[in-house]
This record gives C-alpha cells, sequence and structure tokens, in this order.
C-alpha cells in the first residue's frame, strides 16, 4: 500500500511532471531532502516507471482513433504469444488489453487518416496469424481521456 504522502506526491507529479524537486515539495508539504528521497523511492520501486509528455492528438496530426475489437481462433500460447508480440511492436496501437466478453482483446488505434486505417487493417491486422475477426468502433469524438490514477477519490472514500 502506498502511504498518503507518496499519494500527494504522484497526485502531483501526474498534474506537473515537469515540476521541480522545490515545487513538488512546496506543493505536497514536505522538505525538498524528504521529498526527494520519497520521489527516488517510488522510481526505484518501479511505482514511477518512467516521464513523458502529453501530446494533443489531433493538433499532432492523428485525426483517426479507433477501437478494435479482436477475437483470436485459438487460444493455444502460440497464437496468443504471436498476436501479443506483434501488437507491442506496431506503434498505432497505443493500448491493448485482454478483456472477457465477446472479444479477446480491445486495442485503441490512432493513424493520421483513414487511408493509413486502412493500410494498418490490411497490412498488419489482417496479415497476424489466429485472428477470427477484428471489428471497428471509430472514435467520433473524444469525451474523457486520461492518464492520472485517481489517488485523491481513495483518500475521499476512505474518510
Amino acid at each position: 500500500m502506498i502511504e498518503e504522502q507518496d499519494e500527494r506526491i504522484l497526485t502531483e507529479l501526474q498534474k506537473n511532471g515537469r515540476a521541480t524537486n522545490q515545487e513538488l515539495a512546496e506543493a505536497v508539504g514536505m522538505s525538498t531532502s524528504a521529498c526527494w528521497r520519497r520521489v527516488r523511492g517510488l522510481e526505484e520501486s518501479g511505482v514511477i516507471s518512467g516521464y513523458s509528455a502529453l501530446v494533443e492528438r489531433e493538433r499532432a496530426g492523428f485525426a483517426t482513433s479507433a477501437i478494435l475489437h479482436v477475437s483470436l481462433e485459438r487460444h493455444d500460447a502460440k497464437f496468443v504469444d504471436e498476436f501479443v508480440a506483434r501488437v507491442k511492436r506496431r506503434s498505432e496501437v497505443l493500448e491493448c488489453f485482454a478483456t472477457t466478453g465477446d472479444a479477446d482483446y480491445h486495442l485503441r488505434v490512432v493513424v493520421r487518416d483513414m487511408h493509413a486505417y486502412n493500410q494498418f487493417l490490411d497490412e498488419f491486422m489482417f496479415r497476424v496469424p489466429g485472428i477470427r475477426y477484428v471489428r471497428t468502433n471509430m472514435i467520433l469524438k473524444e469525451i474523457k481521456t486520461g492518464v492520472a490514477l485517481p489517488f485523491d477519490t481513495r483518500r475521499a472514500r476512505a474518510v
């Protein structure tokens, strides 16, 4: 379980990953040395796995986004491992989830346009062995996207 001080640090870093240690320490009410040690511990334990910039998809030229529902013909290790390995190598696939229900996997894919999406299907998805079907839901409008974990709601429920 993550301590409350670490949750405050993580909440602030999720808001501003470029904050200096001084700014972070002030925001969470700690000394700079204590804050630095906690951040370092969160990094070393793997709770913080890295830092990156959040890029606005459409402003960066990726106008087309879709959710793919993928079902495999067979679920033996050979086909599953091959599918997972190929998906991990494709930069268009931002997320891939193994799921219950009608589809075995759900993928979130972004591309520049419909031509690029058709190319992704023809040159990749339709060539992966062992796929039974691929169904696409085109994303018309993103209502809410995010990557920040809701530490503040976990604390609020406990009270």
